[in-house]
């Protein structure tokens, strides 16, 4: 029993601190897209989009699942975890190498895609960077699998304010695409002088113990989940090429930040999966599958406890966030923005650590998203020139709803649920009823006062700090808004989550720790401050 307590605390841990790090770097990132569309013009913003689309598509489909496989690999073969390392370091470089070979011999098919010629121009420094940053991702994702939570969270708080200050530099001092793809490409090359050191330093020797049965082997294992996730990537995301391929950089831009997911979102969805697949491959293969189901479950309340009430505060408030965050120019990205977070409360549905569990349900969902992403892409195709932006978005949330239905009920066959397991959803239930009471609340105070106090905030900044722009002056009338309309979501939700016992006791616990901590740490200040 104590062995089990130790494991759970463990994985909590390990949670925690993955979850701590993309806060940090999620603070740190934040201000990046903030400097970009108040620093370019709405068709430079949409290059900027449209070229790191390309990117961020490339870094994730090109390695087909070979970079996860580490997951698997460094938690069951331990004779041979350095070999696994030098394989995914090999495809990896491979496939990044084929991708920029590709650009620089033929750049303009990225530029007939969004008819640009700017992306046709900026190809070959695009495909540098897709080369660059295929190799140094690793560095995160082989810290977690080698189970050093720690080390992972120093990688990512420094990748992501390297990154920020790179990048946001070169916005302000140059203010052009060119020069953000300069500053991506510095901190790919970074990124990888620290995964060698690491790699080095963790698998000793790993440079010479290339196995060619084992590369194969290690491929085999990979290549249906890669495929599988080339199909996910594409189901989310070629909606993205369609407007794109349709419309101009300017209303691409528009759809882009439409489109725009509130990072902690898929933070702490990634900090709590990457977690549970190696815990999920354990319990497998014990054959515990009610664990896994509990361990599941546990993992959707806590996901729903945090996801519920922020998808029905963005609901309520989507034009203030989108104009308060990217300018009145993207006013019409809100109505986007407000189908698009749809999403959001069946992101609790975890699937991808069972999924990874089980190596035939990966043949189950390569099968699955073949047909849907058939269907989704026929209907866009059929669409061409007679669906506006917010056709498109519908459209491409309602195929991934299907994909995360089917996913679910795979699942649910593959654990054996049933009944017996239904009050396991009690706490779900009882969240949603708290965040949409809360949205109540709130819809009615939104609704009757915004524009005054937006009005008001604007005002009271112009007066006091002398500030005229009109992009600054948005920016903290808005701000003002979410700030009002959160201080009445927030203790609403909170007071009725306590009521219906869905924090626990070690989390309140957790709370009180910290604020006593600060508490404390204010009130030695004062004293200090009262001595001199």
């Amino acid at each position: 029993m104590l062995k089990q307590e130790e494991k759970k605390r463990s994985l909590r841990e390990q949670s925690a601190w993955l979850l701590a790090a993309k806060l940090v770097g999620f603070s740190l990132s934040f201000a990046l897209p903030l400097i970009i569309v108040r620093n370019l013009a709405l068709e430079s913003v949409g290059h900027y989009r449209e070229a790191f689309q390309i990117i961020t598509n490339a870094v994730v489909i090109l390695p087909l699942g070979f970079s996860m496989s580490a997951y698997y690999f460094l938690a069951r073969e331990k004779e041979r975890r350095a070999a696994s390392i030098l394989n995914i370091l090999i495809f990896n470089f491979l496939v990044g190498g084929l991708a920029c070979l590709l650009l620089f011999l033929y750049p303009q098919t990225i530029g007939n895609i969004f008819h640009s010629e700017e992306l046709t121009r900026l190809a070959p420094l695009i495909g540098i960077v897709i080369w660059i940053w295929i190799f140094s991702t690793f560095l995160e994702m082989v810290a977690i699998a080698n189970q050093e939570a720690r080390v992972a969270t120093v990688f990512i708080i420094s990748a992501q304010f390297s990154k920020t200050l790179l990048m946001g530099t070169a916005i302000i001092w140059f203010a052009s695409v060119e020069a953000l793809i300069y500053a991506a490409m510095f901190q790919g090359i970074l990124q990888t002088i620290i995964l060698i050191w690491y790699l080095r330093t963790r698998f000793s020797g790993f440079l010479r113990s290339f196995d060619p049965a084992f590369f194969w082997e290690q491929m085999r294992y990979a290549i249906p989940f890669g495929l599988t996730g080339i199909l996910w990537m594409a189901q989310y995301d070629i909606h993205n090429y369609f407007v794109g391929y349709q419309f101009t950089s300017a209303e691409f831009a528009i759809y882009a930040y439409g489109c725009f997911e509130v990072p902690l979102i898929a933070m702490l969805s990634e900090s709590v999966s990457s977690v549970l697949i190696p815990k999920m491959n354990e319990l497998q293969q014990k054959g515990d599958r009610e664990e896994m189901i509990r361990l599941t479950a546990r993992a959707m309340q806590k996901l729903a406890l945090v996801y519920f009430p922020i998808y029905v505060f963005l609901f309520i408030t989507a034009r203030t966030f989108i104009t308060t965050l990217f300018t009145q120019q993207f006013e019409m990205s809100a109505s986007i923005f407000a189908i698009n977070i749809t999403l959001l409360p069946f992101a609790i549905l975890i699937t991808d650590p069972v999924v990874r569990s089980f190596k035939e349900l990966g043949r189950i969902f390569l099968v699955t998203r073949i047909i849907i992403l058939a269907a989704m892409v026929s209907v866009l195709y059929l669409s061409i020139g007679k669906v506006t932006l917010t056709g498109v978005i519908t459209i491409a949330v309602a195929a991934v709803l299907i994909e995360k239905v089917v996913a679910e009920t795979l699942v649910i066959r593959k654990l054996e649920l049933g009944v017996r397991h239904l009050h396991l959803l009690k706490p779900v239930i009882k969240t949603a009823f708290a965040a949409l009471v809360a949205g109540i609340v709130t819809y009615f105070v939104y609704n009757g006062v915004h524009k005054y106090i937006q009005y008001a905030g604007e005002h009271f900044i112009e007066d006091t700090l002398d500030i005229h722009a009109l992009g600054v002056l948005n920016f903290f009338g808005g701000s003002l808004v979410l700030l009002i309309c959160g201080l009445i979501f927030a203790p609403v939700y909170l007071a009725i989550a306590n009521r219906l016992d869905l924090i626990d006791e070690s989390e309140k616990s957790l709370i009180r720790r910290y604020w006593n901590a600060v508490f404390s740490r204010n009130r030695s200040a004062g004293v200090v401050t009262t001595q001199a």
